[in-house]
């Protein structure tokens, strides 16, 4: 039976992966930086790399899901939090791959859209190393996948979009809560790109390494590419609000710090061609989120 190491299960992914494995009947260990009371869980940061190889030599696992991450794109931007997150996205990555080379175990990382420059229209190949990001997460993300390439033959990177799940709040949550209050929201049409459900892209995840079909890919829900407007007035509607929702450019929202990209369009093509089912389209992944969140 195969023994599992997960990180980052206090987030949307991490948590969903490890419900997936624990169905699945694998030995599974998580861990996050904060302290928790539960045989399935190590307190553990990954940015101290005597602290990784301790733990991944104590447990042994067969692979290795990295689910970790600095997430916050806008605070990353801010010059007092930098270090912090590359020593995150880059160094812990660092240290999680060269503890897996010495066990020679798998790994799986998961990666970002915003390893690319946002341009254009085309959707990003999964194999594309025209890589040029647009901020400091994006760049951390890149070193990252960068540092698992280099430590090792047995990985997979894993770039996924526009994440949603159930543990900690989501652009569904948070519009859906705005949506409540006011009689009007705005919201910007001119990023495009497809929503992933966690539940979803755990699944594939732990299919993944349960495979020796190593390489990149780009997972998304399926479904034709949207903006982030399109994405809102379907789940308002699924969900019956009748709130006013007005499309704006990412020039007129103008809020965040970080610059985001216009084209997150991911082309998944490489999952079918190696065999993978892919998610289920995004609209039924809204439907399912909505009736299981009870927002």
């Amino acid at each position: 039976m195969m023994n599992v190491f997960v990180t980052g299960v206090g987030g949307q992914l991490g948590c969903d992966v490890m419900n997936e494995l624990k169905k699945r009947g694998y030995i599974v260990i998580g861990s996050d930086i904060i302290e928790k009371n539960d045989d399935h869980y190590i307190q553990l940061d990954i940015t101290d790399q005597a602290a990784v190889e301790a733990a991944l030599h104590a447990l042994r696992p067969d692979a290795v899901i990295h689910c970790a991450a600095w997430t916050a794109v806008d605070a990353a931007e801010d010059a007092e939090n930098r270090d912090k997150v590359y020593a995150v996205n880059v160094d812990g990555t660092k240290h999680l791959a060269e503890a897996c080379r010495q066990l020679g175990c798998k790994m799986l990382y998961v990666s970002t859209d915003y390893v690319f420059n946002g341009q254009g229209t085309e959707p990003w190949q999964a194999d594309c190393e025209d890589y040029a990001p647009l901020n400091v997460y994006g760049q951390s993300k890149l070193e990252g996948e960068l540092a698992v390439a280099a430590a090792l033959e047995r990985f997979f990177i894993v770039r996924t979009a526009w994440v949603f799940g159930h543990n900690g709040s989501n652009f569904i949550k948070t519009l859906i809560n705005a949506g409540k209050k006011y009689d009007t929201v705005r919201v910007v049409d001119d990023q495009i790109g497809t929503p992933t459900y966690t539940f979803d892209l755990a699944r594939l995840l732990v299919d993944m390494i349960e495979t020796e079909k190593y390489g990149r890919y780009h997972a998304t829900n399926e479904g034709r590419y949207i903006s982030w407007y399109d994405f809102c007035v379907e789940f308002y509607r699924q969900y019956g609000l009748s709130t006013k929702v007005i499309p704006v450019s990412t020039a007129e929202y103008g809020l965040s710090k970080a610059v985001r990209p216009f084209n997150s369009r991911l082309d998944r093509s490489k999952l079918v061609e190696s065999g993978f089912a892919p998610l289920p389209t995004w609209q039924d992944a809204v439907k399912r989120y909505l009736e299981e969140a009870k927002l």
